[in-house]
């Protein structure tokens, strides 16, 4: 439990801090419009579902605010340089961008459902009060158009008893386009799903990128003012609470209430998203300018299994450990980018990858490079980034997990070790051998390009754990996996069953690659 809380305490108070803002957001916006003066003729039309679509039209903003900040790779980089001697609880928070991500869409997801129920429900009531003869104060506010004929005199957008639902919703603003953010919201999260991504990456990639449309969509939703307040000058000119009862005293002159007047509620949504489009801008700016430097292929390997490595050089690029770069090939597509962990070390004068056969893009690479009377194709490189694996020197001993292709992250470590090895005094190499040398042989690794073979087959953890904790009582150990989530659930409980609960002896933390 101590290993957990240490682990995971920031994670816990980032999360409860972001749902304790939504639940704020939504209760101070259903209050505002369940209760404020401002609304009531709204409210006599309406019912409750007014303030359940407000509060989650609130909420709905709030979370689109904070969906693109997870994807500005270069703003994570930077905030993890400059937070590079803050704790390991703290660094490891920007490793977990994506999982915040999906919350965000997920919360969008749950907001636009009840934003869209209140909203029928709403038609629904604009629509039985504007069919209503009962003489009641819905079906005489309904009929305030027809009467005064002036453009802040209506309440109900239903203007006539034969226009129907549909016909405003597709004739106006705030329809359309709530009709358009929807389609893209649904579009987006199903082609997100794990399936999807894995098989038909391509997909994901390009219905994603409709990400725009729901933005332009969000920020002109609100234009058309449906839902309408009263005016501050009719609210001291003819109170609801003081004249809604004497509503068939409107049309005298001689009468202290006048007719109320209405206007539309001002649009929100683009204040709330204007700060992180720009800042998503720029993003993407400095990632298009990066990626149009000049790369220079200087040599192409082809591994067993189809694999692919690439050895590149560009000016001004600087690696460190366990960072990815994003890859472009035009002659596949202009627009796709496919991110791949660096394998080189930094002290080498090139950077590498290895790319695997997973996908049509990836097969296309591969078979590009493969012709040998072809040209080579011109690879862009945008990047590059951050994570978790650049903190592996920070621990006092560190477990480095790796399954298939997962393995790539750790060969750039490696090779790194190998380095400063080999560039170390005499006295730190004394130190070192029995930890770095003990078992190489004769074989090289067709990843790392070192003498210390690959040993293939899986762990009994529980022993591995043990040994770890028997050899070092008094470290701090980092356990860092690039693989399934299946293999980290493990590593993870192993992390806690092992750690002391005393934090003056062997404590692991858990790190999981995830890009």
């Amino acid at each position: 439990m101590g290993n957990w809380v240490v682990n995971y305490w920031f994670s816990v108070l980032f999360l409860a801090t972001w749902l304790g803002l939504n639940v704020f957001l939504f209760m101070h916006a259903f209050l505002s419009y369940e209760k404020a003066d401002k609304y009531f003729y709204t409210r006599e039309i309406l019912g409750s579902a007014l303030a359940w679509a407000r509060a989650s039209a609130r909420c709905l903003n709030f979370n689109s605010m904070l969906i693109l900040l997870p994807v500005c790779r270069n703003l994570l980089s930077f905030l993890r340089g400059t937070c590079s001697f803050c704790r390991h609880a703290l660094r490891k928070q920007l490793d977990h961008n994506l999982t915040f991500h999906k919350l965000v869409a997920y919360m969008i997801c749950l907001h636009t459902a009840i934003h869209i129920i209140a909203h029928l429900f709403n038609f629904e009531h604009y629509s039985r009060s504007r069919w209503a003869t009962d003489g009641s104060l819905a079906s005489i506010l309904s009929t305030l158009s027809q009467q005064e004929r002036d453009e802040d005199s209506w309440i109900n957008p239903i203007q006539s008893p034969n226009m129907t639902v549909e016909y405003v919703t597709f004739t106006s603003i705030a329809g359309v386009s709530g009709v358009i953010i929807t389609i893209a919201l649904v579009l987006m999260v199903t082609s997100a799903m794990q399936f999807i991504r894995r098989s038909y990456f391509e997909v994901f990639w390009y219905t994603h990128h409709i990400f725009i449309i729901y933005f332009i969509g969000l920020g002109i939703h609100g234009i058309g003012g449906i839902v309408r307040g009263q005016t501050e000058e009719s609210l001291n000119e003819s109170h609801p609470h003081k004249c809604a009862e004497f509503l068939e005293q409107w049309d005298d002159h001689d009468s202290h209430c006048k007719h109320p007047r209405f206007e539309g509620l001002p649009a929100e949504s683009w204040k709330w998203i204007l700060a992180p489009g720009i800042l998503y801008i720029f993003e993407r700016i400095l990632r298009f300018y990066r990626s149009k430097q000049k790369v220079v292929i200087t040599k192409v390997v082809m591994h067993p299994s189809k694999v692919l490595e690439l050895q590149m050089s560009k000016h001004g690029f600087i690696m460190e450990v366990g960072q990815y770069i994003f890859v472009n090939c035009p002659s596949i597509s202009y627009l796709e980018w496919h991110p791949f962990t660096l394998t080189s070390a930094p002290e080498e004068d090139f950077f590498s990858i290895h790319i695997r056969a997973v996908g049509d893009w990836t097969e296309n690479l591969i078979r590009a490079f493969e012709q040998q009377h072809s040209p080579i194709p011109r690879i862009e490189v945008d990047g590059p980034f951050g994570t978790v694996s650049e903190d592996v020197f920070q621990y006092e001993v560190a477990v480095l997990v790796g399954a298939g292709i997962g393995v790539t992250p750790f060969a750039s470590i490696l090779k790194s070790i190998w380095y400063k090895f080999r560039h170390a005094d005499h006295n730190l190499k004394t130190q070192t051998a029995g930890h770095a040398a003990l078992n190489f042989d004769k074989a090289t690794d067709i990843l790392t390009g070192l003498k210390q073979k690959t040993s293939f087959g899986r762990p009994m953890w529980d022993n591995e754990f043990s040994t770890i904790a028997n050899a070092h009582p008094k470290s701090v150990v980092g356990v860092f996996l690039c693989g399934p989530q299946t293999l980290a659930k493990s590593l993870s409980k192993c992390c806690h069953q092992y750690s002391s609960l005393d934090p003056r002896k062997v404590q692991f933390y858990f790190n999981k690659e995830d890009f």
